[in-house]
């Protein structure tokens, strides 16, 4: 089959008008390291008349030319490429989108006899040669089949121009094409996420930031906006809008605050420009690369990943200490897919306070961290984005599958789980025998393990303290004697204080028992009552405070537990402190039971 290349393609992509799907033979190919480890291929193009050497292969194409499908003398077809002029004039063509349809070995040598272009001096088109049709410059829109044609929408439509702005008349160019050489720019894009007003004190001063990712039909980047631009633009950027956004600065991006799939990251700078777009329809609402809970357990620990799954059990929002004493948040989500795989994910802060997991929703989770902490489990970051239902056709999917059979399946946990009742999955559950028997705790990390456990006695002496009232601290308080109550720690008086509980309690299963100590929220749990009430009730009515403790004993719960070898007074002890407990969930206990008893069976 003879290969027939499209002829005067190069002058046209060269000039700015965009050819529809056009035929080249890739002549030289060349990697340029940049200056952060990322490299970049040049590649020189011929259309049988002409030669050029000014395209360049966008980051995504890479694989491309690092598996040597791209290599010289193979022939391509171009899907998707934009005409970029930098700061000297030159023009470099990007290509975006691209098929080998004749590998370089299926190849004799050059098509042709091609001379270089220069701009100006054309050679006369052969006869012979089908013009090739073009069209001014537009993205191609689609995916799969529609990539190769363009639409009948699309076809003649003339460039999209960017509304009067400060920066200039500059045409709409897409996300996947920017870069730090352009001069002259303007994105058309939606706003997926918008993060809230940080603020930083130093000693070079004091500083604010935000930070929004955008996204069109070509992909995806982070912008940030600092001090002034924050005063100036937070207020207009709403989550979910399409803005025309101009003149900011891009830099090679810092790969340590984004997950995002682009080499570049945009500053927002005193010449940038931000318009609402009122004709939005035919702009993406998000981009992800959703990733199946079952292939989790091969990636690499702390590894960002899009993931889309069913929202299968939710958890109570719990607070806790963070290691700076800011109290925080937290919730525990287990997801399933059509893997039939479950993994637990934590979410944190105003997403684990708001979210409501009634109905069993789809969750679309963009940018969540995986851990290796219990096996396998997902967290939401800064910048994550949370999507409750998103009207996309992955979820629509994910829906009727789990409406017609996911519902009654149990599914796989990857994740030691940690949430109400007693339930199997790949918890550490251990016996207080066990825990003994095993030594737990005298490695150098702490050990964590799950009982089901019967409170046999609680000490109410010196359960309750007067802690410091302010919000991100819980020290003890000195008693001024003037009704004044001081914190070291803050380095203040406050006119009150708040109760604080810290139990020590002793648990027994049918084989052992042991001391465990009991922190606020977990010692509220056993307790049934909060530490405001009872230190009332310790101030004022003895007898109902004691009746509080008696009536706790011999109650069965779920704890978690982390056990560690500590020394005091050069005296080492076991101590066990209770990280978490649940009342026990005796369907979910009953199948952990079967499943053991057939192991014992088959021994």
């Amino acid at each position: 089959m003879t290969v027939r290349l499209s002829e005067g393609a190069i002058e046209s992509l060269t000039k700015g008008t965009e050819v529809s799907n056009p035929v080249l033979q890739c002549v030289n190919i060349r990697k340029i390291d940049g200056g952060n480890g990322l490299s970049r291929f040049r590649v020189m193009m011929s259309d049988g008349l002409h030669t050029m050497s000014s395209f360049m292969l966008s980051t995504q194409l890479n694989p491309m030319a690092e598996q040597d499908q791209l290599a010289a003398n193979c022939v391509c077809i171009l899907k998707r490429s934009v005409t970029n002029v930098l700061k000297d004039g030159r023009r470099v063509i990007v290509i975006l989108d691209m098929e080998v349809i004749k590998s370089a070995d299926q190849m004799a040598g050059k098509i042709g006899d091609p001379t270089p272009y220069v701009e100006g001096q054309s050679k006369q088109q052969q006869s012979t040669a089908p013009a090739p049709t073009v069209r001014p410059l537009q993205p191609q829109n689609g995916s799969d089949g529609s990539m190769n044609r363009p639409s009948a929408q699309s076809f003649g439509k003339k460039p999209m121009a960017a509304p009067n702005t400060p920066g200039g008349s500059s045409k709409i160019v897409p996300i996947a094409s920017l870069n730090p050489y352009q001069s002259k720019w303007t994105v058309r894009a939606r706003v997926t996420n918008k993060s809230a007003i940080r603020t930083w004190s130093n000693s070079k001063g004091d500083g604010k930031l935000f930070s929004m990712e955008l996204v069109d039909e070509s992909g995806e980047i982070r912008a940030t906006g600092f001090n002034h631009e924050v005063d100036k633009f937070y207020s207009l950027i709403e989550q979910g809008k399409v803005y025309y956004i101009s003149k900011g600065s891009l830099k090679i991006a810092n790969k340590q605050f984004s997950s995002l799939k682009n080499d570049y990251e945009m500053t927002l700078n005193g010449e940038t420009s931000i318009i609402p777009c009122e004709d939005s329809h035919d702009v993406p609402k998000v981009q992800c690369d959703f990733v199946s809970i079952a292939d989790l357990e091969t990636r690499e620990k702390d590894t960002i990943v899009d993931v889309i799954a069913v929202c299968k059990n939710t958890e109570d929002v719990t607070r806790i200490m963070t290691k700076n004493s800011r109290e925080v948040s937290k919730r525990n989500i287990q997801l399933m897919d059509m893997s039939g795989k479950v993994i637990q994910l934590t979410m944190w802060g105003n997403d684990a306070e708001t979210f409501d997991g009634s109905g069993q929703p789809i969750l679309a989770i963009k940018g969540a961290r995986l851990s290796d902490f219990g096996g396998r489990s997902l967290s939401t970051l800064y910048s994550s984005t949370v999507m409750i239902n998103p009207d996309i056709p992955e979820a629509y999917k994910l829906r009727g599958w789990y409406d017609k059979e996911g519902h009654a399946i149990d599914g796989q946990s990857m994740t030691e789980l940690r949430g109400p009742g007693g339930g199997g999955g790949n918890t550490n559950w251990k016996t207080l025998a066990e825990v003994k028997n095993e030594h737990l705790g005298h490695g150098d990390k702490a050990d964590y393990f799950s009982c089901i456990a019967t409170i046999v006695y609680i000490r109410k002496e010196n359960c309750l303290y007067q802690a410091c009232s302010s919000k991100d601290c819980n020290k003890k308080v000195v008693d001024q004697q003037n009704g004044m109550y001081r914190c070291e720690k803050c380095d203040k008086e406050f006119p009150d204080f708040k109760y604080r509980l810290m139990l020590s309690a002793n648990v027994a299963d049918f084989g052992d028992n042991q001391w465990v100590t009991c922190f606020q929220d977990s010692a509220e749990t056993l307790l049934g009552q909060n530490a405001g009430y009872l230190g009332q009730l310790k101030d004022s009515n003895e007898a109902a405070f004691d009746e509080v403790f008696q009536h706790a004993n011999f109650n069965t719960f779920v704890f978690r537990n982390r056990v560690k070898m500590e020394t005091y007074n050069d005296e080492s002890r076991i101590k066990v402190t209770v990280v978490d407990v649940k009342p026990v969930d005796h369907r979910e206990y009953s199948k952990r039971l079967i499943i053991n008893i057939r192991k014992l069976a088959a021994q």
